[in-house]
């Protein structure tokens, strides 16, 4: 199996520490964010990463050189100055994901999540994982019903991790529509359009993770986790 790892954010919250390092390979605990996932992405089965790249995309590759340490093979998809969204950092890296299911984690999170929870072959067009609300974010995204089907209405928290087939994407101008960034040579849009039109045909399954998960979307939060991980709490 494969995996995309969304690392091409701007990571404006966590200015200055992103002025001279990428959000995603900022340490917590004595790593970067990045490669507390590649670990646990290599401990379930997966063979090859790809990397999506924007801000500073000339720091991935020299910190994390080809993935052999961990047993992965990478690969660096460079977006251009300009981040791609969700939605277009996937289309964008699907010639190196091919036409299998594949995971996709955000680079800016922390969890306990066992990803080899996750399912090989979703029961539709994607499968998320949901987190209870953190304060940032109290209103939630999407919710899950009797079914573990993923609904619209907002209720808990998308983690950032995922499974998705290719199929999810094939009709994304339909979906996106004259949005700004889709016109654009490679498009630009966002993900969660394309979730919901896939949640009205219930082509989305999901679970909820009740364990330990943090958006590490500012310095104050990522100093919190540090201090967590280094306490072993």
């Amino acid at each position: 199996m494969k995996a995309l790892i969304l690392a091409a954010g701007l990571g404006e919250r966590m200015r200055p520490l992103t002025n001279t390092t990428p959000k995603p390979l900022l340490p917590v605990a004595g790593k970067p964010l990045v490669e507390w996932h590649l670990e646990k992405l290599a401990a379930c089965g997966v063979t090859e990463a790809v990397v999506n790249t924007s801000w500073l995309a000339d720091r991935f590759e020299p910190a994390l050189g080809d993935g052999s340490r961990w047993g992965l093979r990478l690969h660096y998809a460079f977006e251009g100055a300009t981040p791609l969204e969700t939605g277009g950092a996937l289309l964008n890296a699907l010639p190196l994901l091919g036409d299998a299911p594949f995971i996709a984690v955000n680079g800016d999170i922390w969890t306990d999540f066992d990803f080899a929870r996750l399912p090989r072959e979703p029961d539709g067009d994607a499968h998320l994982v949901l987190v209870d609300n953190p304060s940032h974010n109290s209103r939630g995204d999407f919710s899950l019903d009797a079914a573990h089907r993923v609904r619209s209405p907002p209720a808990l928290t998308f983690a950032g991790i995922g499974v998705y087939r290719a199929a999810l994407l094939d009709e994304w101008r339909e979906v996106i529509g004259d949005a700004p960034g889709a016109h654009d040579t490679p498009p630009r849009f966002k993900l969660a359009p394309l979730l919901r039109a896939a949640m009205v045909r219930s082509r989305v399954s999901g679970e909820h993770h009740r364990g330990r998960w943090t958006d590490v979307g500012t310095p104050q939060r990522l100093e919190q986790l540090d201090l967590e991980l280094r306490a072993g709490a």
